[in-house]
């Protein structure tokens, strides 16, 4: 964020402006402001006050002229009073404000964001032209997404991996699965538990398929499918006992 000299630390074998830097005259995009330390807030504050940053390793302050956006999806008011955000750099950023209703608030525009998404992730992935079919609308439209955006990012990304025929249809759309928190994520199913057999081998078929495109590279894979490392290899350690075999 900030950059530094070389030398600074080991392996700074040249000197390296941070995105403040790199955002000069322009436009830097803070997202997710909530997920940053106090210790972090505290340098980001003097950067807006003093519009100006010291690179790491470095003795001279670099004037700034940047625009700021920041964005989060938690109440930035209530992260004050828990004592989780600064309020002096909450004042600081909260210049104009906007408030944006989650999903759940907006079905209109559900299907029309999910086709955005499909398309953009199946360009990515040259899959060319891939449709939502009546039932996947329906099935989309009837869930709140208590996730948002990100929600239903990674159930289109699944059903892409799914589908067939460039058609996703309502049984690619892993909505019951993507709902699990991590903590219910980890814990070893039993005969009663909501995923039931059926949905484990429709998980473990997904996972397999996203390791292969990701050519096993298990970083890829867990922000592919949404969910950690630490979950994903619980998730691989399983299948294995469960006698799957995992690629190295």
């Amino acid at each position: 964020l900030f950059g530094y000299e070389k030398g600074a630390f080991t392996g700074a074998v040249q000197a390296c402006p941070g995105k403040f830097e790199q955002a000069q005259s322009g436009t830097l995009l803070l997202d997710e402001i909530t997920e940053m330390d106090l210790a972090l807030q505290a340098k980001l504050l003097r950067v807006l006050q003093e519009r100006e940053v010291e690179r790491l390793g470095g003795r001279k302050n670099i004037k700034l002229d940047v625009r700021v956006i920041a964005t989060s999806n938690r109440d930035l008011r209530k992260a004050v009073e828990r004592g989780e955000f600064r309020e002096d750099l909450y004042y600081r950023l909260n210049v104009f404000p906007i408030t944006w209703r989650p999903l759940s608030e907006r079905p209109g525009d559900i299907v029309p964001l999910a086709e955005h998404l499909i398309s953009r992730h199946a360009a990515n992935q040259n899959l060319g032209t891939v449709k939502l079919s009546a039932a996947a609308r329906n099935k989309l439209s009837q869930y709140t997404w208590p996730g948002n955006v990100r929600e239903l990012e990674n159930v289109v990304q699944r059903a892409l991996i799914l589908c067939e025929g460039g058609l996703v249809d309502s049984g690619d759309l892993m909505i019951d699965m993507a709902v699990h928190s991590e903590m219910e994520m980890q814990v070893e199913p039993d005969d009663n538990s909501k995923l039931g057999s059926e949905l484990r081998q429709q998980e473990h078929q997904i996972i397999l398929d996203t390791l292969a495109l990701c050519n096993g590279k298990r970083k890829d894979v867990a922000e592919k499918l949404g969910i950690s490392p630490r979950t994903l290899r619980y998730k691989l350690a399983r299948m294995r006992e469960d006698g799957i075999e995992v690629p190295a």
